[in-house]
């Protein structure tokens, strides 16, 4: 028996683990596969390296990833491509997968300063969800040197689609993002200080392979069926096509991105 008075014994409270400080939570980190995409985040952004996983075949080839690997102190782990699928969630992961910490996404107004100062240009992207779509216009961004992409959708994704990274083949790494739950508000407000808004659509007049883009200028591509909505069209300083033969009624959306931001460089 305890005295009368004597408080009852607590169980002990459980104590969290030390993280490793390359082990963050999965919240915290992003996997990349593809080859050029995990070089160019061991290129551009060492420090966020957190775990690299290769097969034995891509070793030689993926040499300055491991070389920063070392670098970082992050393990290197040999494997075979049914691992690296299981981990990628994907067959196309090239042989190579790293985990990094997510990468920075800048808000609205950060981009719309650096786009006034350095009299850029950026693609806003209204409601285009297609992954491979999303990372071939931002290949052909970085390719021709455009400052970012602004994403616009009712409610973005935190990150971007893995599958869209990879197809990037490391664009996505020299690209500003930026993203909005209300894009055309959101171009309303570059408009405001002082930002050109342009916006392709098959059904425009203008063609957009000769049209002078003012600097700085925001490029609008639209939804892969629907195009870009009324709301996004009426913040639209101005509407380009790219002409055809008429034979069928428009491009994918990549290829036509990639078209106009050759014109516009």
């Amino acid at each position: 028996m305890r005295p009368p008075h004597a408080k009852p014994k607590q169980p002990p409270r459980p104590t969290r683990p030390e993280p490793h400080l390359n082990q963050p939570t999965e919240r915290e980190t992003e996997c990349v596969f593809g080859l050029r995409a995990a070089l160019a985040v061991a290129a551009k952004r060492p420090a966020d390296l957190r775990g690299v996983f290769v097969h034995d075949s891509m070793q030689s080839v993926c040499e300055p990833l491991l070389r920063v690997a070392h670098a970082q102190r992050v393990s290197v782990t040999v494997c075979g491509h049914e691992e690296l699928a299981a981990r990628a969630r994907s067959g196309q992961h090239e042989g190579v997968l790293v985990i990094a910490s997510r990468r920075a996404w800048v808000a609205p107004k950060v981009m719309l300063a650096s786009l006034r100062a350095n009299k850029g240009v950026v693609i806003a992207l209204d409601r285009v969800r297609n992954p491979y779509n999303i990372g071939a216009i931002m290949r052909s961004a970085a390719f021709f040197g455009l400052q970012g992409v602004l994403f616009g959708s009712r409610a973005p994704e935190p990150d971007l689609p893995d599958d869209s990274v990879r197809v990037a083949e490391g664009g996505v790494e020299h690209l500003q993002l930026s993203r909005t739950t209300d894009l055309a508000d959101t171009l309303m407000r570059f408009r405001a200080d002082g930002v050109h808004v342009v916006g392709a659509e098959s059904d425009a007049t203008d063609d957009a392979l000769r049209y002078p883009y003012p600097r700085p200028s925001v490029l609008v591509l639209g939804h892969e069926r629907e195009g870009i909505s009324d709301r996004v069209r009426a913040q639209c300083d101005h509407m380009v096509c790219i002409r055809g033969a008429g034979t069928i009624e428009s491009l994918n959306v990549a290829i036509a991105a990639s078209l106009v931001i050759a014109a516009l460089r």
